[in-house]
């Protein structure tokens, strides 16, 4: 059971030291997703490019980051809306317990 404590009103992890892959699966359960090896792939790049540039990327940057990373066919939005469906940035956001990203409603 996730801990609310944890979380700000809307659902995002208010100290980042306490994100942990269990606490991902959990945070996802919440969201109705059910994490695979595509999803960690992006959940661990978005952690990567927050502690590079200490923001949450919106999807501009984040369909950048992941093209430059895992390739031109999962840098596109569609891909990740498959994955985090709405807004992606939002959703990967939260569940790699980072931070909203800034101009995400």
């Amino acid at each position: 059971m996730l801990n609310s404590s944890l979380l700000d009103e809307e659902g995002y992890l208010l100290n980042l030291d306490d994100w942990s892959p269990e606490l991902a699966q959990q945070l996802a359960i919440q969201e109705d997703i059910t994490l695979t090896e595509q999803h960690w792939e992006i959940i661990h790049l978005l952690r990567d490019f927050y502690h590079e540039f200490e923001v949450s990327p919106a999807m501009r940057p984040l369909t950048k980051a992941v093209s430059k990373k895992l390739g031109a066919e999962k840098g596109r939005s569609i891909y990740l809306m498959t994955l985090f469906p709405g807004s992606p940035p939002k959703l990967a956001a939260k569940i790699a317990g980072l931070p909203k990203p800034a101009n995400c409603l």
